[in-house]
């Protein structure tokens, strides 16, 4: 056997060497060859090289992009957590905030505590540090797919979650849900590592899961999935390695006491990062029934159909899914499914001897997996597509790159070899393209499976956070000259989203105003068509790939009726 740099690779089945079976099989995952020291070193100097590239996308583009519906009352929840802390806890203004209370708050009470230096404009400095929470989501995703596949398993995950539009555009302006996702993949991470060494992990392993949950519950209470994870691989663990009642009470007892600093940490965490979850008995309750069963008056679309959001169907997020991930990124899941279909009597067999390396697929797989049961079993509102769920994307990138890889290594031949590889870089060439004419709007992508760009954007979510707003407000200030204006008097700009999405980009001469009959000027993203709401000479559009994002409209010319709203067209 050649060496291995993560001797983990290949061997989810191990156990069966150590504890023979009568029966016969091939184990399935031993087409997962541990990899030779030049193949895992080549990956993983390609893994640098990526991580490089994707931290001077970062580092060069994290400005150009507009503020996101939410992010106003986010970063004034911020400043009032810290004026909670400033005031030694006696101003309890951020409880009375809105809705907010229910969340937690620590992407954005770093965000208040870094406005103070004042280097960087606060929406840009909020959608840096957003993007660098991407990064280290997908640190913790190459750590994870480099732990059950090696090195390229690794290198793969990161390179589709870079291809994948709902996280690597999403995690610039994406700022509760990009964190969140981030914290949720280390602790699944924290969570395998420490499978592996149950029932007596290190105290600083179960620290370090527990720094991870702990700041996944101060960004929203969902947080509460990584805690389902780790009890239910817990008890998994207990029943498949034990043998008798006694034996099994001792190892859950000794987990238990292991996992208490875990359990310290979180709660600690959770507690500075959202304070108002430890401030009454039922206060965790109450925010996960508002998670659960959270709804308004809103409307979101399914494949053509405008629907309320709390009616949508059970297959809302699948669908979703099916046509925001990356053709190869489908593949990947495609070819794991295959590989488990093909092996299930081995993977039955594995799981009657299991070891660690077992009880470290499954829980990659329920965390990929558990948020979709959940959705069909208790059915909360949805809208924005993925965006409340873009915490499974790096479990699911996992899976998908553990597919790629397991099936490059069943491949023999060279000339089978040539052609998935060809398949494979055409499908990334597409998508790195379609992602390049989106910039900085990679966050709407759709792949083939929704038509063509201007029919998926017609058919599903398009531009649900307005951050094309900011290109159309600029448009709106070349297209007015500079002298157009008595100094007295400002033009009035009507907003089809938040007022801050326009007003912090628009010059002196604009005043964004809530009465719209009066409005001068009318700019709408076309999401949902709101862009008909208001009539007006269009000036200016946000267009990528010949579709619509946005419209600027000069209203000054209409009179009467014509200056009326009207309801948009579903």
């Amino acid at each position: 056997m050649t060496p291995c740099a993560n001797t983990c690779a290949g061997h989810w089945l191990s156990i069966t060497r150590d504890k023979p079976s009568t029966a016969r099989y091939n184990p399935p995952l031993q087409l997962l060859r541990p990899h030779s020291l030049s193949t895992s070193v080549l990956f993983r100097r390609l893994t640098w090289l990526l991580f490089a590239g994707l931290i001077l996308f970062v580092v060069f583009t994290f400005d150009q992009h507009g503020i996101s519906n939410d992010e106003e009352v986010q970063h004034v929840y911020g400043r009032l957590l810290l004026d909670f802390y400033r005031s030694g806890f006696t101003d309890l203004s951020a409880f009375d905030y809105r809705n907010l209370y229910l969340y937690g708050g620590l992407f954005d009470l770093i965000a208040a505590l870094l406005e103070w230096w004042g280097l960087v404009w606060i929406w840009d400095l909020r959608h840096l540090l957003s993007a660098a929470f991407g990064l280290l989501g997908m640190v913790a995703s190459y750590r994870l797919a480099k732990l059950l596949g090696g090195e390229p398993a690794g290198f793969l995950v990161v390179l589709l979650l870079a291809i994948t539009g709902a996280w690597s555009g999403a995690m610039f302006t994406h700022t509760k849900d990009i964190p969140f996702a981030a914290c949720m993949i280390w602790a699944l991470y924290y969570t395998v590592r420490l499978l592996m060494a149950l029932p007596k992990p290190s105290i600083a392993l179960s620290i370090k899961l527990g720094v991870a949950v702990g700041l996944a519950l101060g960004l929203r209470i969902g947080g509460a999935f990584a805690v389902i994870y780790l009890l239910l691989m817990v008890l998994l663990a207990g029943g498949l390695m034990t043998s008798g009642w006694a034996a099994r009470w001792r190892y859950y007892g000794n987990t238990v006491l292991h996992l208490l600093p875990a359990g310290l940490t979180a709660l600690l965490l959770m507690a500075v990062c959202w304070p108002w979850s430890v401030m009454g008995p039922d206060h965790l309750l109450q925010a996960a029934r508002a998670f659960s069963h959270f709804s308004f008056n809103m409307l979101t679309v399914l494949d053509g159909e405008t629907m309320s959001i709390g009616a949508v169907p059970r297959s809302y997020l699948a669908a979703y899914l099916g046509v925001r991930l990356p053709e190869l990124f489908l593949l990947g899941l495609l070819l794991i499914v295959i590989a488990a279909l093909r092996q299930r009597r081995a993977i039955l067999i594995a799981l009657r001897h299991a070891d660690a390396h077992t009880l470290a697929w499954l829980t990659l797989v329920t965390g990929a997996l558990f948020p979709l049961l959940f959705i069909l079993l208790d059915r909360p509102a949805l809208y924005n597509g993925i965006r409340h769920f873009t915490f499974i994307l790096p479990p699911l990138a996992i899976l998908a790159a553990l597919g790629l890889s397991l099936t490059w290594q069943q491949f023999r031949g060279k000339w089978t070899r040539l052609t998935a590889a060809l398949v494979a870089l055409l499908l990334l060439a597409n998508t790195s393209a379609m992602l390049y004419q989106l910039h900085p709007y990679q966050y709407v992508y759709y792949n083939g499976l929704a038509g063509s760009f201007a029919e998926a954007e017609d058919d599903w979510e398009g531009d649900y956070w307005s951050s094309s707003l900011r290109e159309a407000s600029e448009a709106l200030e070349h297209y007015v000259p500079d002298d157009s204006r008595p100094a007295a008097t400002r033009y009035k700009v009507a907003v089809c989203a938040e007022a801050i999405q326009a007003d912090a980009y628009l010059d002196g001469r604009f005043q964004v105003t809530t009465d719209w009959v009066a409005a001068d000027f009318f700019i709408s993203t076309t999401s949902m068509h709101c862009d008909k709401v208001l009539q007006g000479k269009v000036i200016a559009e946000v267009e990528r790939m010949d579709t619509r994002l946005a419209v600027v409209k000069d209203r000054r010319m209409l009179t009467g009726l014509q200056r009326r709203p009207r309801p948009a067209p579903r």
